[in-house]
């Protein structure tokens, strides 16, 4: 699955556009910055309502494929001037990262 199919399957709404062809392998819900640092694998889709550059940055040191920002979060200006500096996508929905979380988890183990 890439970001692109993750965006039309769960029916993401678009943000910053990095790498939509990027696989999505696995998925990854958090709030904790440094808890999400260390534990996040490359290629999740990572769930989280945190919209800031800090939130960008680490989406780059874990290589996670996408940010899924849920519950309608808010992405800060400086948090998309980064993103769309170090091409990272970043992605709203309504939804929260369990309902989100578990409707990637389906879609993964159809793909497996």
């Amino acid at each position: 699955m890439t970001v692109r199919d993750l965006i039309t399957d769960l029916q993401l709404n678009p943000l910053v556009e990095g790498d939509l062809g990027r696989a999505v392998t696995g998925g990854y819900s958090g709030d904790l910055l440094s808890w999400v640092m260390g534990r996040a694998k490359a290629g999740d889709a990572w769930f989280s309502v945190m919209g800031n550059v800090n939130a960008v940055a680490v989406c780059v040191l874990a290589d996670v494929a996408c940010l899924v920002l849920c519950e309608n979060a808010a992405l800060d200006e400086a948090a998309r001037a980064r993103a769309e500096l170090e091409n990272v996508t970043v992605l709203r929905s309504n939804d929260t990262a369990y309902a989100l979380a578990a409707a990637l988890s389906k879609r993964l183990e159809r793909i497996v």
